[in-house]
């Protein structure tokens, strides 16, 4: 994130319902243009003192030098209303926990997983305010389940709770995801605890349940829930886990096997134990297809995060009080998001001792008790154990005497997508017909929880269509103290939605969802498949909308978009498409800008990673990301792994310094490109500015065979890159794109969108509240942005490719 760019605006109470105490601040689409930001990115709010929260746009008629703050806000910036803040783009850490105190009535009554919904989303800091109202506004799960979990925890009053920001780890603003443990301050043990309501999938679809009544029997270890999942928790049917019939079968059988006949597998020498890790993206779906497939049988949760951020002891003590309330019935022992309960080893540091006692427990929990009667579990217990992120778990817990088995849940085809989105927006009031198929094309690499944001998104757009932006009329995102209002993502069983053949009221206007709120969505949501690479997106730009790099953009189609479009044609003229290409030239002359613009075009799933990023001075560490890498990519096929700067990744072998590590990275890289296990549906793209540099084997035929040269921009190609930087530009008349293009000789493509960016930011110098760019502003930007290409290296670049390309 740029840090060096800031405003001053004047903060100015923002009189929407729908975004009061929910840590958002609203400001001009100008001013997010100026600081090179998106909406609900995070910003620094700098007043007399410095907070941080959530940006979004702010709606038509709000002066281009205001900031719309929540109360919440004001108070944690230190500042009255029609004071100046510093408004500043700020780089935020996920959070692996996070403390909090509160009112004895909250402290007493929300367990940890509710609390950690009504806080998923927002960007907080050491010493802030924040509300229990849920985020609820933009990219983030539904925050249905939290809402009526504290309705029916707290009371009425729960709208008007305050809470203090304690602690944070790490240190500095950081935002809470589904992940994070956020405790009580000073009370560690002895909290209500309630099983995490499920999601279909991580729909925002569901029903969620009130916080489970404890009963005998049941458990108050923080992070650790027993009951019967049928009569506490809402649970979706089996028949709705879009795209997971075969995990459903298999977990099925294994389940019925070992809990149902182990009298079976003792007759035919096996011992009854059942250990099953459920590995896949978050938001995937592993803990629902869990408690779906478990739903007549007893269970007990343990909540990776929560219990994980606990003291050793204390961690010991829940597994063991969880696995102590199904000894005398069996049952299933589920761990979700294990790898915060047992991580791997950092390595040169041995693990836990800790979690050599909880795997003891674990193995011995599981192991045959030697009960006999038919079709009576007894004392048998199966364990399912989920997790995201396989990589940082203990390597331990897949020993053969504990989860022996594993069960993938992939990110969903366009089919299953499109499925998927059906399902979402059964109840959905719509407006013509919603092209599920054209946004299923759309969406590689998004899982149903992404989907699901993806539907909350595309509802407040329609929302705001209806009720107008910044209105205080309550849309479906106003969730009140006890509010029943069904919004589109309130569609599970029971829901009081309208549906689409229901006719609204005569003095409300109707409002429903078409398929451009969906489309309009598309530029906000961002898949879990790409949050491991952000500096690669899907562009608004198609490769065909891209004025100039012509030659670039033919020799790309061909051999990119062509193998995964039309694969048949290949196999008909009996020639195997290429594997990858090599995208070379000066710098900031567009090759990331036409990555962007070919994965809009073909529809891609883009894994993107910078060359440097992938090396570790660990034995190994270096090459299993690479084969991490290449996996995610073919889990989302189809996709296209983008390797920028491959010079720092691949360099010429024997001529480092590194102890090898360059040679073993190079060396994997080629037994991904050119291994045993094909590369179907994946295409590799590499991007330097230094060919020379790189490891001729990589650039041999069946690797990275086509070599693309990416030239800087002439004339003509300046005045198209001017044309579609300046699209959101309002340009005064005097101002001729052409002309100033003619006079850009030796700028890049980068030099040229910061021309542009720099003439808005002179106009807001003159007037803050300035409507248009002049050519004073152009002429004061041109005397500013001086060229950064190197005659120099672009002339060995030129020969470069006459030597190399055809």
């Amino acid at each position: 994130m740029p840090g060096s760019v800031q405003l001053t605006l004047t903060a100015r109470v923002n009189p929407s319902a729908a975004d009061a105490r929910r840590g958002i601040v609203r400001v001009h689409s100008e001013v997010l243009t100026a600081l090179g930001l998106r909406e609900w990115d995070a910003v620094a709010i700098t007043g007399a003192r410095v907070t941080a929260a959530v940006v979004a746009e702010a709606g038509p008629g709000t002066p281009t030098g205001t900031a719309l703050l929540d109360d919440i806000t004001f108070s944690n910036a230190g500042v009255r209303e029609n004071a100046s803040v510093v408004v500043a783009p700020v780089q935020v850490h996920g959070a692996t926990r996070i403390t909090v105190s509160g009112s004895a009535l909250a402290t007493r009554s929300v367990d940890e997983p509710t609390l950690r919904r009504a806080l998923l989303g927002k960007v907080i800091s050491v010493g802030d305010a924040v509300s229990l109202l849920p985020r609820d506004l933009g990219p983030e799960f539904t925050a249905g389940a939290a809402t009526r979990a504290l309705a029916v925890s707290v009371g009425i009053t729960w709208t008007n709770e305050l809470l203090t920001v304690a602690a944070t780890d790490p240190a500095g603003p950081v935002s809470v995801q589904t992940n994070t443990a956020v405790l009580w301050a000073g009370d560690d043990a002895g909290k209500p605890s309630s099983p995490t309501p499920p999601t279909a999938l991580g729909f925002a679809a569901s029903q969620p349940s009130a916080p489970a009544r404890r009963t005998s029997g049941s458990t108050t270890t923080p992070g650790v829930t027993s009951h019967r999942s049928s009569s506490t928790t809402v649970i979706r049917p089996v028949s709705t886990l879009v795209g997971l019939d075969g995990q459903v079968a298999r977990l099925t059988e294994w389940l019925t096997i070992t809990l149902d006949e182990p009298e079976v597998l003792r007759t035919l020498g096996a011992a009854p134990r059942l250990g099953v890790l459920v590995t896949g993206p978050a938001g995937g779906g592993k803990a629902t297809m869990a408690r779906s497939v478990c739903a007549d049988r007893r269970v007990t949760t343990i909540d990776g995060p929560t219990v994980g951020a606990l003291e050793a002891g204390a961690r010991l003590e829940a597994v063991r009080s969880a696995i102590a309330d199904l000894r005398e019935r069996g049952g299933v022992l589920l761990i979700t998001d294990v790898d915060a309960l047992l991580p791997a080893p950092r390595e040169p540091a041995p693990a836990e001792p800790v979690s050599t006692l909880i795997l003891d427990e674990l193995r011995a929990a599981i192991a045959d008790r030697g009960h006999t009667a038919p079709g009576d579990p007894g004392g048998t217990i199966a364990l399912i154990a989920t997790t995201a992120e396989s990589v940082r778990l203990d390597s331990r817990l897949r020993d053969p005497s504990l989860c022996d088995r594993e069960l993938i849940i992939g990110l969903p085809d366009m089919a299953t997508r499109a499925r998927l989105l059906g399902v979402i927006l059964t109840d959905v009031p719509t407006e013509g017909h919603l092209d599920l198929d054209l946004i299923a094309s759309r969406t590689p690499g998004f899982v149903a929880g992404d989907l699901a944001a993806l539907a909350r998104e595309a509802a407040l757009r329609a929302a705001a269509r209806v009720t107008g932006a910044g209105s205080e009329a309550s849309g479906p995102h106003d969730t009140g103290a006890g509010s029943e209002a069904s919004g589109p993502n309130d569609t599970g069983a029971g829901s009081e939605a309208s549906g689409p053949n229901e006719t609204p009221a005569d003095d409300k206007p109707r409002i429903a969802l078409r398929t451009d709120d969906l489309v309009g969505a598309l530029e906000v949501i961002r898949p879990v498949s790409r949050m491991d690479s952000p500096e690669v997106a899907l562009g608004s730009l198609t490769l065909d909308e891209v004025g100039d790099m012509v030659e670039t953009k033919q020799a790309l189609t061909e051999a990119v978009l062509w193998p995964l479009q039309h694969p048949d044609t290949f196999t008909r003229l009996g020639v195997e498409p290429p594997r990858g290409v090599l995208l070379f030239g000066p710098p900031g002359c567009g090759k990331t800008f036409v990555v962007r613009a070919l994965a809009a075009s073909g529809r891609l799933s883009v894994h993107t990673v910078k060359g440097a990023e992938l090396m570790d001075k660990w034995v190994g560490s270096s090459e299993k990301a690479v084969r991490d890498l290449f996996d995610r990519a073919r889990e989302s096929a189809p996709s296209l792994i983008f390797l920028d700067e491959i010079d720092a990744l691949a360099p010429r072998r024997g001529q480092s310094s590194d102890s090898g590590v360059g040679d073993r990275v190079v060396a994997a890289l080629l037994t991904e490109l050119d291994g045993v296990e094909p590369l179907q549906d994946v295409v590799v793209l590499g991007a330097t500015n230094r060919p020379d540099l790189i490891d001729p084997a990589l650039l041999r035929p069946g690797r990275l065979e086509r070599l693309v040269f990416v030239p800087p921009p002439d004339a003509a190609a300046r005045a198209e890159i001017l044309r579609a930087s300046g699209r959101n530009v309002p340009l005064a008349d005097g101002v001729d794109l052409q002309a100033l293009a003619d006079d850009l000789d030796g700028y890049s493509a980068a030099d040229c969108s910061a021309l542009l960016r720099e003439a808005a930011l002179s106009a807001m110098r003159r007037d803050i509240d300035a409507a248009t760019v002049g050519p004073a502003d152009v002429a004061e930007a041109r005397a500013r942005v001086r060229p950064s290409l190197d005659a120099a290296q672009v002339e060995n670049l030129r020969a470069y490719a006459e030597r190399r390309v055809e």
